[in-house]
């Protein structure tokens, strides 16, 4: 027999919808734990690991274009001028601070109590108009594949470390995709939202596909 979920709450209540989306692709304790683990080992990596990622949004001008844009929480200058824009400019410094800060919360969490979970969806939230930043809407797109670029950095790292073994390597590559799915749904939340799609907040569109409703 098929376990029951109940809809109303996965749409409507965040802890609800985490529990069914960490039991559906079976994030555990133990996931937790090696993201943990995952934390320690990058701990000084980190900044590193963020310029990485922060030069890759630099390298497109479609992702460039929001680093001109005054973000959530900045109040510092803003360079407007895209040929002038760097890696040092300051609300690029700003903004890397504060990805190396998110990095350090989800590596080093022991316990995905109500405030961390509404943490990731807040996360999500403040790029989009919805956070009451009208000068910031980040296209899902560039969303999604960041996610798929950060999780590609993380992986090379855990995989070219010589110290580990194969059997933790291979548990750390498991929680750091289960992670990232969960955070792209949470991210998800308000794009859903801010389209005008959905019943709830949490509420995906229904989508016809032939005879079948997803």
């Amino acid at each position: 027999m098929a376990e029951h979920v109940d809809h109303h709450l996965v749409e409507t209540n965040l802890r609800h919808r985490f529990e069914y989306l960490a039991k559906f692709v079976n994030f555990t304790t133990d996931d937790i734990v090696m993201l943990n683990r995952i934390g320690k080992l990058t701990a000084s990596m980190l900044p590193d690991i963020v310029d990485q990622i922060f030069q890759r949004f630099l390298d497109f001008d479609i992702t460039k274009r929001y680093f001109l844009m005054r973000h959530f929480g900045y109040t510092g200058i803003v360079t407007v001028n895209e040929s002038e824009l760097t890696l040092y400019s300051e609300q690029m410094c700003f903004r890397r601070t504060t990805f190396v800060k998110y990095l350090k919360r989800i590596l080093r969490q022991k316990v995905w109590n109500d405030a961390f979970l509404e943490y990731l969806s807040y996360v999500g939230k403040i790029h989009t108009r919805l956070a009451g930043s009208h000068s910031i809407d980040v296209d899902f797109i560039h969303i999604n594949i960041s996610f798929g670029f950060v999780e590609h950095i993380l992986l090379d790292v855990v995989l070219s470390n010589e110290q580990i073994d194969d059997k933790t390597k291979k548990s750390a590559i498991l929680a750091l995709n289960k992670f990232f799915w969960i955070q792209n749904d949470f991210f998800s939340i308000h794009y859903t939202k801010q389209s005008n799609t959905s019943r709830f907040s949490c509420c995906f569109p229904n989508i016809k596909i032939g005879c079948s409703t997803i």
